[in-house]
């Protein structure tokens, strides 16, 4: 997980604690709104924690797809350098064979 992404779910969570300690301490509404206005809210973040959870998985499934294809560039390149030099090897001793 990117630091921006961890510092906005941080950010995301800790403004959710803090909004409804602030509501309960500061509602002039009776506690049954109140309650009905609190229950409102964490369904809304709950729906937004949700989202922010398939993005982050989205994330990390295109992160994982990245790695996968730069790995697979790397072992294929390898495969070829050695390919190269095998040949390069079998040249050197096809020519010392000849010169014997």
């Amino acid at each position: 997980m990117s630091r921006t992404t961890r510092n906005f779910t941080l950010g995301l969570l800790s403004g959710a604690v803090v909004g409804a300690g602030l509501a309960l301490l500061f509602a002039p509404d009776t506690g049954t709104n109140t309650r009905g206005m609190i229950s409102y809210r964490l369904g809304k973040y709950k729906d937004d924690l949700k989202e922010l959870i398939k993005e982050l998985q989205k994330e990390k499934e295109k992160m994982i797809s990245d790695a996968k294809k730069k790995g697979d560039e790397v072992v294929l390149d390898a495969k070829q350098r050695a390919d190269d030099l095998i040949r390069e090897a079998e040249d050197l001793l096809e020519n010392i064979e000849k010169t014997k």
